[in-house]
């Protein structure tokens, strides 16, 4: 009797997919464990979406997501022809590693990092050539210097957070000039330096960004990738060839008035960060080991206690943070920042656990 799997192709059966965090039905929770906004997006956007939805759903969105591209690139100052747009950075991301890493060579990446990377390279038949983080969980460029077929670093990392200069990003796009580097620049705004102004010097440059982290709207789909027109075509060849229309009506306008409205993305980017500075210190006061950070989440152990524990021991009382049972990471939790009720419920808890 033929079994079901017969039907796969044969290169789905060894692919091990991404595991993305958990999405609660329950009602109630502090949810800390997928790195979502505490803060809605701006009523701008709310109204875009609304007007979008009164008119033209019947027609297909612009398949050159032309406003959505003129807006980012109006704002950080580089031309639209120097930016991609797709459904969401994960899709972007997608895009290039067919489209930049499939030179049969290992691409090289961090072995603490987005896990979605090693992912990419299971679905397209790709080397993954794991580089491994310094004793303080931070990436060493000078260890990127291996012949390979591309570069991929979270910058700021995830999950640890913690950051790289720029100095540091132009060491690493020197020392692999003849391949792309693709900086995912997820958590940028949150602290760390873009290396978008570094595009027009270093025609081996990508840079992946999302909205779902400091725009708030990680439920409408969008990412970006900035770089020379020549990569930028290459991801447009890739997105026609796949799906010409990845973003629609709705996504497009509510994504374009989020660029547009600096002063609330500027408001709540700080109140995001404040609230990671008082988390920092309320943690590190209850003993937790803090890594640093310049994303909106924050990645923490404690000495005296198991991290699965403590996990566990969180979601007794209503709070969901992550846990990554991972080699060099399964005593860690990855904590989001929330508002400050939200922070203040989860350092409470803490409290109760490691007195307890």
């Amino acid at each position: 009797m033929t079994s079901v799997a017969s039907f796969w192709s044969p290169a789905l059966r060894g692919l091990a997919p991404y595991t993305p965090g958990e999405q609660p039905v329950i009602q109630g929770l502090v949810k800390l464990n997928t790195n979502e906004n505490p803060y809605p997006p701006s009523p701008r956007v709310i109204a875009a979406i609304s007007a979008a939805a009164q008119q033209g759903l019947q027609l297909y969105p612009d398949p050159q997501s032309s406003g959505l591209r003129q807006a980012i690139a109006d704002f950080h100052g580089i031309a639209a022809g120097q930016v991609f747009a797709g459904n969401g950075s994960d899709e972007v991301l997608a895009h290039a590693f067919f489209a930049f890493f499939r030179q049969g060579k290992p691409v090289l990446m961090p072995d603490i990092s987005y896990s979605f990377y090693k992912v990419y390279c299971g679905l397209y038949g790709i080397d993954a050539g794991i580089v491994t983080l310094d004793d303080t969980m931070r990436i060493d460029v000078a260890q990127y210097r291996a012949p390979c077929g591309g570069v991929v670093i979270a910058n700021p990392n995830a999950p640890t957070g913690t950051g790289l200069p720029l100095a540091d990003i132009e060491q690493l796009l020197q020392q692999q000039s003849q391949c792309v580097v693709l900086v995912d620049e997820a958590y940028v705004d949150f602290g760390g330096e873009s290396a978008i102004g570094l595009i027009d010097r270093y025609p081996n440059l990508l840079v992946v960004q999302t909205l779902s982290k400091s725009r708030s709207l990680a439920g409408l789909r969008v990412g970006f990738a900035a770089g020379q027109r020549h990569l930028i075509e290459a991801l447009d060849t890739v997105k026609d060839s796949f799906n010409s229309y990845p973003l629609d009506r709705l996504a497009l306008a509510g994504a374009t008035a989020a660029y547009e409205d600096h002063a609330y993305f500027e408001s709540t980017r700080a109140a995001v960060m404040q609230s990671r500075e008082d988390l920092r210190r309320d943690l590190i006061d209850l003993g937790f080991e803090v890594l640093p950070s310049q994303a909106n989440f924050l990645m923490v152990r404690h000495p005296a206690h198991d991290a699965a524990a403590l996990a566990a021991g969180l979601r007794e009382q209503r709070i969901l943070v992550r846990h990554f049972r991972s080699p060099r990471i399964e005593q860690y939790l990855r904590i989001s920042v929330g508002t400050p009720v939200q922070c203040a419920a989860l350092v409470q808890a803490c409290h109760a656990l490691v007195a307890g």
